[in-house]
């Protein structure tokens, strides 16, 4: 049972790892590449370390280390992601094409406005 329910898991992560992976190709640009990056493998590698922690065993070391592994993973990866969005933005990537709305820019102005950066 234990082999099947793991195998499902990183199935499962696998397929998030590889839709994240054409994220990375067809997103029009920085911004865009980041949030299909970061939510898909992030959720497939914790998919992927669950069905390790589910074939070891929960308790075993090699389980506890890929638990941790899992909860660092998911409170490093969306704040890298802000970073390197937040350092683009400041560097002067433009949005895409398709762009509509640029709220930071907005807030930033706003701050300047005000005094406060």
């Amino acid at each position: 049972m234990n082999d099947i329910a793991c195998m499902i898991l990183v199935a499962f992560g696998v397929l998030f790892e590889l839709i994240g992976c054409i994220g990375l190709v067809r997103m029009p640009d920085v911004y865009n590449r980041l949030q299909a990056a970061t939510k898909c493998v992030t959720i497939g590698t914790c998919f992927i370390l669950a069905g390790v922690w589910v074939q070891v065993g929960l308790l075993s070391a090699s389980g506890l280390k890929a638990g941790i592994c899992m909860v660092f993973i998911l409170l490093t990866s969306p704040a890298a992601a802000h970073a390197i969005a937040r350092a683009a933005h400041r560097s002067g990537i433009p949005l895409g094409e398709g762009a509509v709305l640029d709220r930071y820019k907005e807030d930033r102005e706003g701050a300047e406005r005000h005094g406060n950066d």
